[in-house]
C-alpha cells in the first residue's frame, strides 16, 4: 500500500442502534424471488470462477449481476394442486467467452452450459419442490466484456495484484443488534433441515420484517407453505399456531435486552373465505411475485434502513476484481474484526471506496467510525490497533476469490 492517509479512523457522535426509539430490520428469506435471483447469479458466479480457474489457470472476466424473475401461475389447493405456467429466470451480463491459446487458436467457454447447469443446481440444492425443469424457464443473454474492462486483467499479470473494475463503495458494521440477530435467525431456523423435517408444508419462501419500538420487537412473517402437506383449513391452522410457538420460544431464547411484542404470521390470510397462504412449491414465485437481482438482502444477509447501507448488488459479480462484492465482504470482515478482537468497542461502522483501475488493496479511503463503552481509554492505541486489522483484511483481498470459489462467502 502506497501510504495510510486513506484511513480515516475516529471516534463517532452517532447514536448506538439500540438507543434509537424505533429499528426497522427485514429478511427476505431463501425462496423469496429477489433472493432466488441472488443465489442463481451467484452460484453462476461461482461455477465461472471454476471453469476458468481449472481451464485456464487464473479467473477471466465476468460479471453476471443482472436477472430478473417473472412469477409464474399456478392453481395450488388443500392436498395438492399444480403449476399452470413456469417462472422465468433472465440473466444478463457480460463475460469471457473465448480464450486465446498460446498456439494461436481460440477456445470457447461454454458460457450457456454453466448458466444453465449453474441455476438448475442452486435450486436443486435449496428447494424441495421447485423442479428446475419443470417449473423453470432459464433465459439468458450473456455477451463479451468490453475491452477496457478486460484490460484489467491483463494488466494484472504485470501489477501483481488486481486491480478494481470499478469505482464502488462497500459497507459493514459491527455487531449485529439484537433486533437484527432475532430476524436472522426466525428466517434460518424456519428454513433449516429440522424444520423441514418436522413441518415439511414449512416453504422456503420465508420473509421476517422486525419493528423494534422501545424494548418491544413485533415480527410480521410471510411463510410460504407447500399445499400437498396440508390437507385441509384445519391443518393449516394448527401449522400457524405450533410455528408461532416454535418461533416464540427461539426468539425468547436469543434476546436479553428487548422482547417480542407481537408476532404475525401470514398477515393477509383471510380465514372466513378460506383465502391463506398455500403454494405449490414452496415459493411466492410460482405465482405472479416478481423477483430481481440486488432488491433483497445486503452482503450480511439483512436490510437494515437504519444502519448505513449501500444498494449495489454483491451477488453475480466476480470476487477476483469487482469491488461492488469485494469491499462489501472486506468491510463486513474489517468491522466483526474490530467488534470482536479490540475490546471498549460498542459499535462500529467500516466504508471502502475503490477506484478502478487501481489494485484492490489500495482503496481511496477507508472510513471507520467506533463507539466506544469507556470514553475515558486510550484512543490512540485503537486507532493503531484498528488499523492494522484494516491492513490485515486488505493485504489478503487478492485471495478472496479462492474463498467464493470454495463456497466460503455467501453474499445476501
Amino acid at each position: 500500500m502506497e501510504n495510510e492517509s486513506i484511513f480515516r479512523i475516529y471516534p463517532t457522535s452517532r447514536k448506538s442502534i439500540n438507543e434509537l426509539p424505533v429499528e426497522i430490520v427485514e429478511r427476505k428469506g431463501l425462496g423469496h424471488p429477489d433472493s432466488i435471483c441472488d443465489g442463481a447469479v451467484d452460484n453462476i458466479a461461482k461455477y465461472l470462477t471454476k471453469y476458468y480457474y481449472n481451464q485456464f489457470g487464473q479467473p477471466l472476466h465476468f460479471n453476471v449481476d443482472k436477472a430478473v424473475l417473472v412469477g409464474g401461475r399456478s392453481a395450488p389447493q388443500f392436498g395438492g394442486g399444480e403449476v399452470l405456467e413456469p417462472i422465468i429466470i433472465h440473466v444478463v451480463g457480460r463475460a469471457t467467452v473465448e480464450v486465446k491459446t498460446r498456439e494461436g487458436s481460440e477456445e470457447p467457454v461454454p458460457i450457456g452450459s454453466l448458466v444453465l447447469r449453474g441455476i438448475r443446481d442452486y435450486i436443486n440444492s435449496n428447494f424441495r419442490y421447485l423442479n428446475p425443469y419443470e417449473h423453470v424457464v432459464i433465459e439468458y443473454d450473456i455477451r463479451p466484456g468490453s475491452v477496457d474492462l478486460v484490460n484489467l486483467y491483463d494488466r494484472t499479470k504485470e501489477e501483481g495484484v488486481p486491480l478494481s473494475n470499478d469505482t464502488s463503495l462497500g459497507v459493514g458494521y459491527a455487531p449485529l443488534s439484537e433486533t437484527e440477530r432475532v430476524c436472522l435467525k426466525i428466517e434460518n431456523y424456519l428454513n433449516s433441515k429440522s424444520i423441514k423435517e418436522r413441518y415439511p408444508a414449512v416453504g422456503e419462501d420465508v420473509k421476517v420484517m422486525c419493528v423494534r419500538k422501545g424494548k418491544k420487537i413485533d415480527v410480521t412473517l410471510a411463510m410460504a407453505t407447500v399445499s400437498k402437506h396440508v390437507r385441509d383449513l384445519d391443518e393449516y391452522l394448527s401449522l400457524k399456531e405450533e410455528i408461532y410457538n416454535a418461533v416464540m420460544e427461539l426468539a425468547s431464547s436469543e434476546l436479553e435486552e428487548n422482547e417480542i411484542g407481537r408476532l404475525r404470521i401470514n398477515a393477509a390470510d383471510k380465514i372466513n373465505d378460506g383465502s391463506v397462504y398455500i403454494t405449490v412449491t414452496g415459493t411466492s414465485a410460482e405465482a405472479g411475485d416478481d423477483g430481481q437481482v440486488g432488491r433483497g438482502n445486503r452482503a450480511n444477509g439483512l436490510i437494515t434502513p437504519m444502519r448505513p447501507m449501500t444498494i449495489e448488488a454483491a451477488a453475480g459479480k466476480n470476487a477476483y476484481n469487482h469491488v461492488g462484492k469485494i469491499y462489501q465482504i472486506a468491510a463486513n470482515r474489517i468491522a466483526e474484526k474490530i467488534y470482536s478482537e479490540i475490546g471498549d468497542i460498542k459499535e462500529v461502522y467500516v466504508m471502502l471506496v475503490s477506484t478502478i483501475g487501481k489494485p484492490i488493496t489500495e482503496p481511496q479511503i477507508v472510513n471507520v467510525e467506533y463507539l466506544l463503552e469507556n470514553q475515558n481509554i486510550s484512543k490512540s492505541n485503537i486507532d493503531s490497533d484498528i488499523a492494522g486489522i484494516i491492513r490485515e483484511i486488505l493485504n489478503y483481498l487478492p485471495k478472496l476469490w479462492k474463498d467464493f470459489m470454495e463456497g466460503k462467502i455467501v453474499v445476501f
